[in-house]
């Protein structure tokens, strides 16, 4: 039987609103908020576990009225009023989860003979991040990594810029220097994208295994990644502006690994 809510003060109404806006709600409970139906059917593809599925009939979308779900997922159907309360979007065809956290690590990583790895370092912006793992998937890398994290990987502004590449691309949080000892070790080498002491991006053989690692707009990478880099990398300016948004080099950066390698169809 499903459960009906039309009050906004409903207790679980109050705990996902807590699970969209703060992070340590999110730890705390174990549970990150995913909105709308294809972004519910990556998460379910992908294996994660999905708690609870918030459904309002009165705004969705298509002839379909809710996914085949888990046996055991909790399905409660919300109100409009509560739905426009608690949905970010309105297109998102009157569906809100609640998903479990699931940890990742380094030792989850598993790749092929040339694995291509993207790592970021202290990214603040949960958007821009999001928007590397879409750029991720497109260009099929194995991994990504973010080091010594300043935004949540579960941040709901995370999940819905990425358009599923969160669920897609296995992406890990670790230290700085776990992620350099963990490249060595594995024979990858490591790009470090940066104005100094750098060579054009297309001149830099990306055929071999590969990371390429990239730090924040404002500051750039720290100098233990300068000095464990194989290859200093830029991206050339040819106008006023010195910089790109981090997303945007980062999808250069990786589909000319795409263009060395030749995994596209033309």
């Amino acid at each position: 039987m499903i459960e009906m809510i039309t009050s906004a003060q409903n207790p679980k109404v109050k705990l996902l609103l807590q699970l969209q806006q703060k992070s340590s709600e999110r730890r705390k409970a174990g549970l990150f908020v995913v909105e709308g139906r294809r972004e519910l059917m990556h998460c379910l593809e992908a294996g994660f576990e999905v708690d609870t599925v918030f459904w309002c009939p009165a705004v969705e979308v298509g002839t379909e009225p809710l996914p085949t779900l888990p046996d055991k997922v909790r399905v409660i159907e919300v109100s409009k009023d509560v739905y426009e309360r608690v949905a970010y979007r309105g297109s998102t065809e009157g569906i809100v989860a609640e998903v479990r956290i699931r940890q990742r690590s380094l030792t989850d990583l598993l790749f092929g003979e040339e694995p291509l790895i993207v790592v970021v370092e202290r990214v603040e912006k949960p958007g821009n991040l999001g928007a590397i793992l879409r750029s991720a998937d497109a260009a099929g890398v194995d991994a990504v990594i973010v080091c010594d994290p300043l935004t949540d990987l579960y941040n709901p502004n995370l999940i819905r810029s990425s358009v599923g590449g969160f669920f897609s691309v296995l992406c890990v949080t670790c230290s700085s220097e776990a992620c350099i000892e963990f490249l060595k070790q594995h024979d990858i080498q490591i790009l470090t994208a940066q104005l100094q002491d750098s060579s054009l991006y297309y001149d830099t053989d990306m055929r071999r295994p590969t990371a390429i690692v990239m730090g924040t707009e404002a500051t750039g990478l720290t100098e233990q990644w300068r000095r464990a880099a194989d290859a200093h990398i830029r991206i050339p300016m040819l106008g006023r502006v010195d910089s790109l948004n981090v997303s945007v080099s980062a999808a250069v950066l990786m589909y000319e690994a795409v263009r060395q390698r030749s995994r596209y169809n033309r």
